[in-house]
């Protein structure tokens, strides 16, 4: 489990293709002190160390990782967004961030406004209904505040700290990243859905209908 508060930009020192893709990253979170076998998320996505030494380490991104992140489009030089997992006790700065990826988006749109960075990003319609103004969102791993949703995007606006400590700010318009909806919203969903049928129509106004008690 993660928070989506990125602890590090790593660096994709080398790849190696074959039935499972080898990633070796540097990280100045001190690769050495690893426990083999613990979860880090690379770009919102939850990998396991398989060896570690000095200030890199090896995590493993299997082919059903490779369909649904972006994991096979690193290449040596690439930065990359890490945290470790989360432990008991620890501050929840962000969000319940499972690294588990539920799609592959795009940047659509990007521009200034005052100190921070407005972003849009293409909403795929099977997330849709997880979406809610000013929800959650953990996009390259990153947790984020809905600003608004659109029928095909949703937006985000990155304060001068998430612009400098993460590799987001740097995204050009058709860039790849991965999106994690929110955890809450898709237990939500998934109960509305077993209550009332597909969750497609799945609206504040339905949840209300719903007995959830949504305020606006």
């Amino acid at each position: 489990m993660f928070t989506g508060l990125i602890q590090d930009v790593g660096v994709v020192e080398r790849v190696v293709t074959g039935g499972m893709t080898d990633l070796w990253l540097r990280t100045s979170l001190g690769a050495g002190s690893f426990a083999l076998g613990e979860s880090i998320a690379v770009d919102g996505a939850c990998l396991t160390v398989v060896e570690r030494g000095g200030d890199t380490f090896k995590v493993q991104a299997a082919p059903e990782t490779l369909r649904r992140t972006t994991m096979g489009e690193l290449r040596p030089g690439t930065r990359v967004n890490l945290e470790r997992a989360m432990a008991l006790g620890d501050r929840l700065g962000g969000h319940l961030v499972a690294g588990h990826v539920d799609a592959v988006s795009e940047v659509l749109e990007t521009r200034p406004e005052g100190g921070s960075w407005v972003m849009a990003f293409r909403l795929p319609q099977e997330l849709a209904p997880y979406f809610i103004d000013k929800g959650s969102v953990a996009v390259d791993g990153i947790s984020l505040t809905v600003n608004a949703v659109l029928s095909d995007r949703f937006t985000v606006q990155l304060i001068p700290e998430t612009q400098e400590r993460t590799t987001l700010r740097a995204k050009a318009v058709g860039a790849r990243v991965n999106l994690e909806a929110d955890m809450i919203g898709k237990y939500v969903a998934r109960l509305f859905s077993l209550r009332q049928g597909p969750v497609s129509g799945l609206t504040e106004e339905a949840l209300r209908a719903a007995g959830f008690g949504v305020k606006g």
